[in-house]
């Protein structure tokens, strides 16, 4: 029962900027926010992405790990990179974590390709 992660991102994409008109001011904090967190600095921002996907993970947020896997794929993080932070967020959350780890394995290998 795979799910179409590209698809999901899209629907992620609209909801996003739907949001973003209705609260333009809260969102472009927001946005600023994440454009910042996920720069590269002392840790590049290949690094942060692998990061927020396995808080993705560990929080159990379906649409974070859609978000954070194509982020994560589109910053050259391989396919070895994405499994060794998955198992991370599997030690900090346990059981749970291994369901939705392999979502989000799932999900960066279709964004990929």
């Amino acid at each position: 029962m795979s799910k179409d992660y590209v698809e999901k991102a899209k629907a992620i994409d609209l909801n996003g900027r739907t949001l973003y008109q209705a609260a333009p001011e809260a969102m472009e904090g927001y946005r600023k926010l994440m454009t910042a967190a996920s720069a590269d600095g002392a840790l590049s921002g290949k690094t942060k992405e692998l990061m927020a996907l396995t808080i993705s993970v560990a929080l159990r947020c379906e649409g974070c790990i859609t978000y954070h896997a194509r982020a994560s794929a589109r910053k050259g993080a391989s396919r070895e990179e994405v499994a060794e932070a998955i198992t991370v967020a599997v030690e900090m959350a346990g059981g749970p974590a291994t369901v939705y780890g392999g979502e989000a394995l799932v999900a960066f290998e279709q964004f990929q390709g």
